[in-house]
């Protein structure tokens, strides 16, 4: 057998949902651990959020005990969340750790209910319930129930209707409670058996042979995602955009990993076949349509991005949980064909609400007529929200909705490239039709981490050097992206 004493094959409710996901990252997690990979920031960020979360969540079982002890003080955890159940006055417990059949589990929130049972609640940073959800309680109730506690197994998360006002949370509009019992009775049974399934696999010599898929990176990505995904060549079947599932198996099925071994008779759609012969070509593909969209565009042109930060608890009156607040834009204006650009831009740089001035100042940097080009729909939703919440400027955020001009949806229809690899972000588009740029080796490079990086500017404690290094990055990342839509319209228009 691989590496591993044998109680690292005993299972965790964390455990548990890994193999859920896929076993062979169960196995790897139990036998090859050193394989993983470092969370990035944002994952690390994901992390710190549910757990302020969780905090919050807390708050509305006063007289709660928490159970102090680390994942690694197993026996202290059990032998303290034992001692405070003993003690009837004790309302509510906060991550009690129980141990049935070699299973461990830790509960977010054990609730004191009537009759001598117990509310199980699970808290997650969602917005709604979800189907893994459901099998994370589950494993929760059935190690509890084994302990010899009667539960009640409930959900809490976060409510996306509610509207902070931006003084005090009212925890019980914030939070739901949902009761799971119907859902998880009906679940028992394969709990049970999913159980058996990971032991007996866990005691396989060599991890199951799974292939890299969906599973990596849904409903989270995969600490071992590159034991598993190597870098696929231009010309495998995967890089055919919107390939489904059943396609993608009927050709493993056939034998077929590369796009010239598809066989004739394989239904494609338009845009797949027109990628197959790019690929087998090697050469770029321009729609006839191509000049007369082009030709739509009005001057004076302008390339907007925005960047934003979704937070699970809003922050500013009038928001709510995963809003997207708004606190940068870039703007690249071209007067008229051939002439040269003009930069704006706007980073709000202290923890006041950033969208009153963010608006206001993309309002007098935009002209009062011109194509306004985006990439996505992205920017038309916040402008929408900045419209309900500054219903001032709704008529001025119309008006330039209005204007908007889609340079995705115009590339998705009218062009393709074998250095695309099956993708039309702006990241996988940019370097194929403009090699001499690129987003690597820039600090911040995704619209993740420029949210990141503000929030450490703005919140974090970070000297002057820092923040003015922070600045500079999320400046320079927000006008790559305008300046790289000016770059492609440009290549269009030449093609």
């Amino acid at each position: 057998m691989a590496s591993g004493e044998s109680h690292n094959m005993n299972l965790s409710k964390s455990r548990f949902m890994a193999g859920l996901q896929c076993l062979k990252r169960l196995y790897l997690q139990v036998h090859e651990p050193d394989l993983a990979g470092e969370l990035d920031e944002t994952s690390l960020a994901a992390i710190k959020q549910g757990q302020e979360v969780g905090r919050l969540a807390q708050e509305m079982f006063p007289g709660g005990v928490r159970i102090e002890a680390g994942h690694e003080e197993l026996d202290k955890a059990l032998a303290l969340t034992a001692q405070v159940l003993a003690k009837g006055q004790v309302p509510a417990l906060f991550e009690a750790t129980f141990q049935h059949d070699h299973v461990l589990v830790r509960a977010d929130i054990l609730e004191r209910h009537a009759k001598g049972k117990w509310r199980l609640i699970e808290v997650k940073s969602a917005t709604g319930v979800k189907d893994r959800y459901v099998y994370d309680v589950a494993i929760q109730r059935l190690v509890l129930e084994g302990c010899g506690l009667e539960v009640v197994p409930c959900l809490m998360h976060l409510n996306r209707d509610y509207v902070y006002d931006g003084k005090q949370y009212e925890l019980e509009k914030l939070f739901r409670i949902c009761d799971l019992n119907d859902e998880i009775a009906a679940l028992t049974k394969d709990v049970r058996e999913l159980i058996r399934e990971q032991r007996r696999m866990l005691a396989q010599p060599q991890a199951p042979e799974i292939e890299a898929g969906r599973q990596c990176t849904d409903p989270w990505t995969c600490e071992f995602y590159d034991v598993c995904n190597k870098q696929l060549p231009e010309d495998h079947i995967r890089n055919l955009p919107g390939l489904s599932s059943q396609k993608l198996l009927k050709l493993k099925d056939l034998g077929v990993e590369l796009m010239g071994d598809i066989p004739r008779n394989f239904r494609l759609t338009e845009r797949q076949a027109r990628v197959q012969e790019c690929v087998r070509s090697g050469k770029a593909w321009f729609g006839k349509g191509l000049k007369q969209t082009l030709a739509e565009l009005e001057y004076p042109v302008h390339f907007m991005d925005f960047e934003t930060l979704g937070l699970a608890l809003p922050r500013f009156a009038g928001t709510r949980p995963y809003d997207q607040l708004p606190f940068q834009w870039s703007l690249h204006i071209q007067r008229k064909p051939g002439a040269g650009v003009e930069h704006y831009e706007f980073l709000a740089d202290n923890e006041d609400d950033p969208r009153p001035l963010f608006l206001k100042s993309l309002c007098q940097a935009i002209d009062r007529k011109g194509s306004i080009v985006v990439y996505s729909n992205f920017e038309s939703g916040r402008l929408k929200n900045l419209a309900s919440w500054l219903p001032k400027y709704e008529d001025t955020i119309t008006g330039i909705q209005h204007r908007l001009w889609d340079l995705l949806a115009v590339i998705r229809a009218n062009v393709y490239h074998p250095g695309f690899a099956g993708s039309f972000s702006l990241k996988s588009v940019l370097p194929a039709l403009v090699p001499e740029m690129s987003y690597k080796g820039m600090e911040v490079s995704e619209g993740s981490e420029a949210g990141l990086a503000w929030e450490k500017m703005i919140r974090g404690q970070v000297d002057a050097s820092e923040r003015k290094r922070l600045r500079e990055a999320l400046l320079a990342y927000c006008k790559q992206d305008t300046l790289a839509m000016v770059r492609l319209v440009d290549v269009l228009a030449a093609a």
